[in-house]
């Protein structure tokens, strides 16, 4: 998930949407879902601001650990062999670019 969040980072919204709909990795969708939920969580705070889309972009995007599930796979001669099934938090912040500038 790493590796597909690292291209997206830092692009404006509409681009990273096209890079996304173009890469072979199956989180695509995940991570496509989660910007756009970003832009309409965005929209929604500010009714009363005028937002161009368009002009959004992608300040902060982050995978960090989740839990973990611990499974069980039979193994010969009556033993088990642990599995970690691995979770993900993914987190996304959208902003205009000249509050990006304001900021720094």
């Amino acid at each position: 998930m790493r590796t597909v969040v690292n291209v997206v980072r830092g692009k404006k919204v509409p681009e990273a949407l096209s890079i996304l709909n173009f890469l072979p990795q199956e989180v695509t969708s995940t991570v496509r879902l989660t910007i756009l939920s970003a832009v309409h969580n965005l929209m929604d705070l500010n009714k009363d601001e005028r937002i161009d889309e368009d002009t959004l972009v992608v300040k902060e995007i982050k995978v960090d650990e989740g839990p973990s599930f611990k499974r069980f796979r039979p193994a010969p001669r009556g033993r088990a062999f642990r599995i970690q099934k691995r979770t993900s938090h993914l987190t996304v912040v959208v902003g205009t670019p000249e509050a990006e500038e304001a900021e720094a």
